[in-house]
């Protein structure tokens, strides 16, 4: 009886110990490869794996639940095949631990949040795509998960089985009934630890938050409860941030969006703003090109303040078109970037709708709001078009024709996102010198979507010693190039070009998640469709773009809930954006950070503090209701 009962305690340490030694690796790792932690004392070290242990300790009775049965199978019988099925369990339990161990050390310092689902939504649309977003060698990663599941398997393998095979016939207890009900009941104990005691709350990530730097509070946190959480929990939107009464919510949120998308009917909404915008084009149908820059920043450009202005072409073009100085992304993945821009509708934290054809295909988008004024759409990308099923929403968003990788010869395939900018370009060019996107007199609306500037920055260019810095110049210089050529064409004088980036990213290096300058994006409205140089400075995120280019061009733009009109001095002007489990909103008065973990901001400046708070409480919980209602 006192061998079962060590086996099942000495299993439970075991894992434990696992898991806090696991922090200080994980540490280390970044220490020396990405100074993430680079100057943290020893003393938050020695926190981080004590804030940490929640997390651990429950993980650990999740763990030990199955050894622990096994033993008490062993009440009843000492069997080989009970121990083969410990073994192969630690072998499975091994493996994932070192798996996702690996994993969450080599993708922290690119995507600055712990393991969630996320990274194999990604990995199983398109594997290749996944991986070019790994900073680190796959063999090193390989290596390294290889060491660490030989390190645990045995570790465990000594301890655990061998007790186990110590059991032999004389061991049999003779009087098992009584002996498996103190069993089952040791066993039962576990579910203190898992629940995390015995308050009201259940076990969760947020209970191990402890610092306002957030990357000691990702530190303290198990990757594989975090990862067991967001699977848990993928599906339950109507059940997400809950922060208030919804008719407190619905109240407040009716306060913050535009009069145009509130009003009884579409044609009360359109009278609401036909008289008291400012018209920036010469033209209300307009042939539109989107060229979305991929991972672009403010800094990057002099006209806004950029610390390293490589963006030269993007400068040019500020200066002769209209530049919005307060803009922002709504997230940090391309794939929630897009359906903001192209949907109007602001990226989620805890998910991408993307995910979601069900969901996706009753979005709005501009690109149907445009088709019923008579538009031909047509899509340009150089790499996997249903990567992160970006092909189903495109085709539910409304666009007709999809230039994708595969439409270029193999030869121009020449880089792991697929095909450089500059053939994507010379391609889009070449179609609108031969006039096969137009259909009679039909207005145009195409999309460019860029990825070169993306890593691991490999690019047909060498101008700049910095490799990061120097793929976005040389996406800036196909920028330059394609405009030059098109100036010549009579099409430019009709063209408003959308310059806009699905996200910040690459640069600044090592930039955090919890800071406003992460999502501080350019916009710039270009080409021959614009009136006169001007710079709005109002606030935006990249979902206000669709009620913004309506309501230039006279459209309606009541189905995109979301979405505000930038120009509209009626609307309500400021820029919200999300992370995981977290949400920014950011106006002239503050400037807020909710960490929803940690459950408090870790932003909150500005001349008025606290005033974004509860609104934007608000609006992520309207934003989580409509999408379960969708």
């Amino acid at each position: 009886m006192k061998r079962r009962v060590a086996i099942i305690v000495s299993t439970y340490i075991i894992f434990l110990l696992i898991f806090v030694l696991q922090k200080p690796l994980f540490m280390f790792a970044t220490v020396c490869n990405w100074t993430i932690y680079d100057g943290v004392p020893f003393s938050q070290w020695l926190q981080v794996a004590w804030h940490g242990l929640p997390l651990d300790l429950s993980l650990a009775g999740y763990l030990t639940a199955i050894p622990a049965l096994l033993t008490v199978a062993t009440v009843w019988t000492v069997s080989r095949v009970v121990r083969r099925m410990m073994s192969w369990y630690f072998w499975v339990v091994s493996f994932l631990m070192a798996f996702v161990f690996v994993l969450d050390t080599g993708l922290y310092p690119y995507w600055g949040f712990k393991l969630d689902t996320t990274p194999f939504f990604y990995f199983f649309t398109s594997p290749a795509d996944a991986m070019a977003s790994v900073s680190l060698p796959v063999v090193m990663l390989a290596v390294v998960m290889i060491s660490f599941f030989t390190v645990f398997y045995y570790y465990m393998l000594w301890l655990m089985p061998l007790k186990l095979a110590r059991l032999r016939s004389a061991d049999r207890i003779l009087n098992p009934v009584p002996a498996t009900v103190v069993m089952l009941l040791l066993t039962g104990l576990l579910f203190i630890p898992i629940r995390g005691g015995f308050t009201v709350s259940t076990m969760n990530v947020g209970k191990v938050y402890f610092s306002p730097n957030p990357a000691l509070n990702h530190a303290a946190t198990n990757p594989m409860f975090s990862l067991m959480e967001s699977l848990a929990r993928r599906n339950d939107f109507v059940d997400r941030y809950r922060f208030m009464d919804d008719v407190d919510a619905s109240w407040t949120f009716s306060q913050m969006t535009d009069p145009s998308a509130t009003g009884s009917t579409v044609e009360a909404a359109d009278s609401l703003v036909s008289d008291t915008i400012p018209q920036l084009l010469n033209t209300s149908r307009p042939d539109i090109l989107f060229i979305i820059l991929e991972s672009f920043s403010n800094h990057l450009m002099g006209e806004l303040g950029g610390d390293a202005p490589v963006a030269v072409c993007l400068d040019s073009l500020s200066r002769e078109g209209v530049l919005f100085t307060n803009f922002f992304a709504n997230s940090f993945r391309t794939d929630r970037g897009l359906v903001s821009i192209l949907s109007g509708y602001p990226a989620q934290p805890t998910t991408s709708i993307m995910k979601y054809p069900r969901k996706t295909q009753n979005l709005p988008s501009i690109a149907k709001s445009l088709k019923g004024a008579g538009y031909d759409t047509r899509y340009y990308y150089g790499g996997d078009a249903d990567f992160t099923n970006m092909r189903s929403y495109l085709v539910s968003a409304g666009f007709d024709t999809i230039v994708s990788d595969v439409d270029f010869p193999v030869k121009d395939r020449l880089s792991k996102w697929g095909v450089h900018d500059h053939l994507v370009f010379s391609r889009l060019l070449s179609d609108i010198k031969s006039d096969t996107l137009r259909h009679g007199a039909l207005p145009r609306y195409t999309v460019l979507q860029t990825s070169s500037s993306h890593e691991p920055f490999e690019v047909p260019y060498a101008k700049l010693d910095n490799p990061r810095l120097n793929a976005f110049a040389y996406t800036d210089s196909c920028v330059g190039a394609f405009v030059d050529e098109f100036r010549k064409l009579p099409q430019w004088d009709s063209t408003l070009i959308v310059l806009v980036p699905d996200h910040l990213g690459a640069y600044p290096e090592g930039i955090s998640n919890f800071t406003v300058d992460r999502y501080r994006i350019p916009l710039i409205l270009a080409g021959g469709a614009v009136k006169s140089p001007v710079c709005v400075d109002t606030y935006g995120s990249q979902h206000d773009l669709a009620a913004t280019l309506l309501g230039q061009l006279g459209l309606s733009h009541f189905d995109f809930r979301f979405s505000k009109d930038m120009l509209d001095p009626r609307s309500p002007h400021f820029a919200f954006f999300t992370v995981p489990d977290a949400f920014g909103l950011v106006d002239e008065e503050n400037a807020l950070i909710y960490d929803c973990q940690a459950g408090t901001p870790v932003v909150d400046e500005g001349p008025d503090p606290g005033r974004n708070l509860e609104r934007g409480k608000a609006y992520l919980q309207k934003l989580y209701d409509d999408i379960s209602n969708r």
